[in-house]
C-alpha cells in the first residue's frame, strides 16, 4: 500500500510540476510578445485564458492533494478547503468553456464568405473578451454552492458522514434518498460539460469538412514549393484541432470519473486520485501541445531574430 502511495504520489506531483511550468512559460511568451508590440490573434486571448484556467486546476488541486499523499503538510481549516475546491471547479469550467470558444470562433474564422457564417467572421472577433468574461462569470454562479458541502478533514464540526477526498470532504447530510440526490447532483454538474463537449466536437467536425472542402477546391492547382505551405489559418486551425481533439477525450474520461465519483458513497483512495489524476492531464499537456505547433513560442523567436536583424542593420547604417 505504501509503495502505492508513493507512486500515485510521484505521478501527481510530476504532473502538477511540469503543468505549471508548462503554463508558466506559456504564459510568459504571451506577455513578452504583449510588451513587444507583437499584434496577437483574436484566439491568442483565449488561449491566455486557457492557461490561467488550467494554472488553476494544478494548483488548486494537483498542490494540496500531492502533499496530501506525502504527508508534507495537511489542510486543516473549512476555508481553505472550500476555497480550493471553488477555484479547481471554476478553472476547470473556464478551461472547458475556453476550448469550447476557441473552437467556434475558428470555424467562425476559417468559413468562406459565401458561408452562413459570413455576417460573424467581422463582428465575432469583438465579442470575444464579453465571452470570456461570461465564461468566468457563469462558472463562479454554477459553482458558488458548491463549497457549502466541503468541510476540512480535521475540522471539529459535528458530522455523522463524510465522503473523503483525500485533503478534503464532502458532508453528507441526509442519508435518505442519498443516491437519486447523488445522481441528480452529478447530472446538474455534467450538464455544463457536456454542453461544452457536443459544441467543441461540432466546431472540429466542422473544421475537418472546411479544411477537406478547400483542399478539394485547390488540388487542381499547381502550387510552388514556396506557396506550398499551409497558410497561418490552416495550420493553427490544425493546432485547435489537436487541441480540441485531446481536450475532448481527457474531459469525456474525467466526466466520467466524476459522475462515478459524485455517486460512490465512499470512494476509494484510489478512484479518488485517479480521478485527479485524469483531471490534470489535459492542463498539464495542453501547453506543451501549443509549444510544438504554431504558438507564442516560434513566433516570440521570430520575433526577437527580426528584431536583432533591425538592430543590426542600424548598426551598419
Amino acid at each position: 500500500m505504501a509503495g502505492s502511495f508513493f507512486i500515485i504520489g510521484m505521478i501527481i506531483l510530476t504532473q502538477t510540476v511540469v503543468g505549471i511550468l508548462g503554463n508558466f512559460s506559456l504564459l510568459c511568451s504571451y506577455i513578452v510578445l504583449h510588451i513587444m508590440g507583437y499584434r496577437l490573434r483574436s484566439t491568442d486571448l483565449i488561449l491566455k485564458h486557457l492557461i490561467v484556467a488550467n494554472s488553476l486546476v494544478l494548483v488548486c488541486k494537483g498542490v494540496p492533494q500531492t502533499m496530501t499523499i506525502f504527508g508534507w503538510k495537511q489542510i486543516r481549516s473549512d476555508f481553505g478547503c472550500k476555497l480550493l475546491f471553488f477555484l479547481h471547479r471554476v478553472g476547470r469550467g473556464v478551461s472547458i468553456g475556453s476550448i469550447c470558444l476557441l473552437s467556434v470562433f475558428q470555424v467562425i474564422t476559417i468559413s468562406p464568405w459565401n458561408s452562413r457564417w459570413a455576417a460573424l467572421k467581422v463582428t465575432a472577433p469583438k465579442y470575444t473578451v464579453p465571452s470570456l468574461f461570461l465564461c468566468w462569470i457563469l462558472q463562479m454562479l454554477v459553482n458558488v454552492i458548491f463549497p457549502i458541502f466541503i468541510t476540512g478533514k480535521w475540522s471539529h464540526n459535528n458530522i455523522t458522514e463524510e465522503r473523503d477526498y483525500g485533503c478534503c470532504s464532502n458532508i453528507l447530510t441526509d442519508q435518505k434518498n442519498i443516491k437519486t440526490k447523488n445522481a441528480l447532483y452529478a447530472a446538474l454538474l455534467s450538464f455544463p460539460d457536456v454542453l461544452c463537449l457536443g459544441l467543441t466536437l461540432w466546431a472540429g467536425g466542422s473544421m475537418v469538412l472546411i479544411l477537406y472542402r478547400h483542399k478539394q477546391q485547390v488540388q487542381h492547382i499547381r502550387r510552388t514549393d514556396a506557396s506550398s505551405r499551409s497558410s497561418p489559418e490552416s495550420r493553427a486551425t490544425k493546432t485547435i484541432l489537436l487541441l480540441g481533439g485531446t481536450f475532448v477525450c481527457f474531459y469525456t474520461l474525467s466526466s466520467i470519473f466524476q459522475v462515478l465519483l459524485a455517486l460512490f458513497v465512499q470512494p476509494s483512495w484510489f478512484f479518488v486520485n485517479m480521478t485527479v489524476i485524469i483531471a490534470a492531464c489535459f492542463p498539464s499537456i495542453s501547453p506543451f501541445l501549443l509549444m510544438s505547433r504554431d504558438s507564442s513560442v516560434q513566433r516570440l523567436y521570430f520575433a526577437w531574430e527580426r528584431n536583432a536583424k533591425s538592430s543590426t542593420i542600424m548598426r551598419k547604417v
